[in-house]
């Protein structure tokens, strides 16, 4: 898929979908505040997140840690018309500046005028990404050493009933999400080759997978 199909596939999806999108997806997309949680930034970093959709995500991460500075990029128009009004609504204009970009090809530099990231997220859009192993390369070049990628998003529900991973994965297909039941590897790959390591977690019964790459470095 291209770049530019893609992005009308989005905005197709999300033109009204966004307008409902944090009130419905809040009881299924488990691990978000947790992944907030564990950012932990460093005061003074600069966090971005890949995906950021409605901004709900750097909203919630920007009132629990004030000290910090927040990016969020988007190829939905559409979802970033939302993330806008909904930044300026709560007031955080100054602290959270967004921009329309490729996830496999951006370059902060060019969008933000910053040279990295202490952080990066990825929650719940890596499975809607089409070059999602090219999103996770990109993403390991701007986190900064020392700093961290986080990602969150469906996993395999090994350990749920088998009837319950069946109708959850044709009901995801609806809406053109795919579970990377291979992030666990290729993240673990794709750290190894930016000099990261890796962690990863399976919570809620495996319902979800977390990954963490800490790059070396000060």
């Amino acid at each position: 898929m291209s770049n530019l199909a893609a992005s009308e596939l989005m905005d197709r999806i999300y033109c009204r979908q966004r307008h409902v999108y944090d009130a419905t997806r809040k009881f299924y997309l488990l691990g978000r505040d947790r992944l907030i949680r564990r950012l932990n930034p460093p005061a003074g970093g600069r966090v971005l997140e890949i995906g950021c959709g409605t901004a709900r995500n750097l909203i919630v991460a920007a009132r629990t840690y004030p000290d910090v500075h927040f990016f969020g990029i988007d190829i939905s128009s559409e979802m970033l018309g939302t993330a806008r009004r909904l930044v300026a609504r709560k007031g955080l204009a100054l602290d959270i500046r967004l921009a329309r970009a490729d996830a496999t090809t951006f370059d902060p530099a060019l969008l933000f005028g910053v040279p990295g990231f202490s952080r990066i997220f990825v929650s719940y859009s890596l499975s809607m990404m089409p070059g999602w192993q090219a999103v996770l390369e990109r993403a390991l070049c701007w986190v900064v050493p020392g700093g961290e990628l986080h990602v969150v998003d469906f996993g395999g529900q090994e350990r749920l009933p088998g009837w319950f991973r069946l109708g959850l994965r044709h009901w995801l297909r609806l809406f053109h999400v795919t579970p990377r039941d291979a992030l666990e590897s290729e993240l673990t790959l794709l750290g190894l080759r930016a000099g990261a390591l890796t962690v990863f977690e399976r919570p809620f019964l495996g319902y979800a997978q977390y990954g963490i790459c800490r790059r070396l470095g000060d």
